[in-house]
């Protein structure tokens, strides 16, 4: 043997049971590649079901949360509404008694009573009236419907309040329309 036959190792002596070797011809046995194909298309029928059963939940959530969205969306101002009815049932009481009373006191108290029957309702809501009288004019809150000289006020204080604002949960709903001092002429 030479020496180049010495250090040629054998592959044949090298591989290990069942390996396929080069030049060698791999063995098949039909059985056993038949086993592995049924495992195989039994998991992917596995996984194609859950695939099929992801997608099928999936659909089902989008459906379930556009009708949530839109059943709050529908019936958000529920409780509101149901709350104010008893605002407009006192007001109905009150001018079906207005007709035949002379008593203006009565009519007063009983609009007063409704009118913080109001207040009532709005605060439990987040509704909270703007009321700047003397305030610093804040454009974001305020809208000025004039500006009148006043020597005794500073420059951009609310001096009148026409009609009071409202915030929702600390967002304007309406800004206070208000008038607005400014500096006398001859200052």
């Amino acid at each position: 043997m030479s020496n180049e036959e010495q250090q040629q190792p054998n592959p044949a002596a090298q591989a290990p049971e069942g390996a396929v070797t080069e030049g060698a011809a791999p063995e098949f046995n039909p059985a056993v590649l038949l086993k592995q194909l049924e495992e195989a298309q039994a998991q992917a029928q596995e996984h194609f079901d859950k695939a099929l059963r992801t997608q099928a939940e999936m659909e089902n959530l989008r459906k379930r949360t556009a009708r949530d969205v839109e059943n709050a969306r529908k019936f958000a101002l529920e409780k509101f509404a149901g709350e104010l009815l008893a605002v407009r049932d006192s007001l109905e009481m009150g001018l079906d008694a207005a007709r035949g009373e002379t008593d203006v006191e009565k009519i007063r108290e009983g609009t007063e009573l409704t009118l913080k029957m109001l207040a009532q309702v709005m605060e439990k809501f987040g509704v909270e009236a703007v009321d700047p009288q003397g305030q610093r004019f804040d454009p974001d809150r305020h809208q000025a419907m004039s500006m009148q000289p006043n020597a005794e006020l500073e420059p951009n204080t609310v001096m009148a309040v026409l009609q009071k604002g409202y915030l929702l949960n600390d967002r304007l709903l309406r800004p206070a329309m208000v008038v607005v001092s400014k500096a006398p002429e001859g200052e």
